[in-house]
């Protein structure tokens, strides 16, 4: 035999009587006649074929089986609230719950921004930030909805991604003035005579600067090796050694760059991209937020930052033209 589908609204007469201890005081509560609250526990104790009040006694009082029912009407009532809410909020734009994964540099940079931006277009917004080499994996695990990341990871099926702005190298030195500017033979005569800080090989910006070096016949002595940019521009500042970054790094180490000189490389072509990620056919709407907000935050917090510590720095990030990918 068919068993019959609970009735919410039965539901919620049921659990106002319970906590008033009272079919009036329910009644009053819903908006409807104490016969009719009456009537939906009635239905209820049927339906189930129990006995939800113990009726001898005044106020009300919940036999174990209402109790039961009670604990658990609560949950379904609540839940019921959230799915009617989320998807009113879900036709206006604004995502229920979003978990977002930033690559450090973006977070330390452009996450405030950026974040603010997402606040207004979700109910709840769970923000992690870490090495690139985690993002996809976490990505397409559904632990993360969406990613910035410097990575499209193209041999993963299903991704879907924008590039969000391309930065080009720039090599760090401790400040001494002079030279704006740095070529092959100036970087390999700057490897001879000073130790690299070097990024861990773990990072995807890592692996991307020691490509550069081999590319350019560059052997660099390293004698440090750090996982934050603005331990990497700390370093370079107190004298440790020269380095290879990103504008966007730079900007995350603005607190020591009154000690450390930003040269361009000159004949030498090497350069990042940070890509927002999602996967294909998912969030679309969310992925257009996302964009949306990521480039704002670029705009508003990077690039100021970076004219305003670094101007020769922020002339290497080439922002993504509207309508390209």
């Amino acid at each position: 035999m068919r068993q019959k589908t609970l009735d919410l609204n039965g539901l919620r007469m049921f659990v106002a009587a319970a906590e008033d201890r009272s079919m009036s005081a329910a009644a009053l509560r819903v908006g409807a006649s104490q016969s009719a609250v009456s009537q939906s526990v009635r239905q209820l104790e049927e339906d189930l074929g129990v006995v939800l009040f113990d009726r001898r006694k005044r106020p009300l009082h919940l036999t174990t089986a209402g109790l039961t029912l009670f604990n658990r009407a609560r949950v379904l009532l609540a839940d019921s609230a959230q799915i009617r809410s989320e998807v009113l909020e879900a036709s206006r734009g604004i995502a229920p719950e979003v978990t977002v994964g930033l690559v450090d540099s973006f977070a330390a940079t452009c996450g405030p921004v950026f974040i603010s931006q997402l606040l207004k277009k979700t109910v709840r917004l769970s923000v992690h930030s870490g090495l690139t080499p985690f993002h996809g994996e976490k990505l397409f695990a559904r632990e993360f909805d969406m990613v910035i990341t410097s990575d499209t990871f193209d041999a993963m099926e299903r991704a879907s991604y924008r590039r969000l702005y391309s930065e080009a190298f720039v090599v760090l030195t401790p400040r001494r003035g002079g030279a704006r500017s740095i070529d092959r033979a100036g970087l390999n005569k700057l490897a001879q005579a000073a130790p690299l800080v070097r990024f861990n090989a773990a990072s995807h910006l890592g692996t991307q600067v020691e490509t550069l070096l081999r590319r350019t016949g560059i052997r660099a002595t390293s004698r440090l090796e750090v996982d934050t940019a603005d331990t990497l521009v700390a370093m370079v500042a107190a004298g440790a050694g020269w380095a290879i970054s990103t504008p966007t790094c730079i900007a995350q180490g603005e607190p020591y760059m009154d000690a450390v000189q930003v040269l361009t490389l000159d004949g030498i072509h090497g350069s990042r991209s940070l890509y927002l990620l999602g996967r294909l056919g998912e969030h679309e709407k969310l992925f257009e937020t996302c964009h949306e907000a990521a480039i704002h935050a670029v705009r508003v917090s990077l690039l100021p930052r970076l004219h305003r510590i670094a101007p020769q720095a922020a002339q290497q990030l080439e922002m993504v033209a509207d309508g390209e990918d």
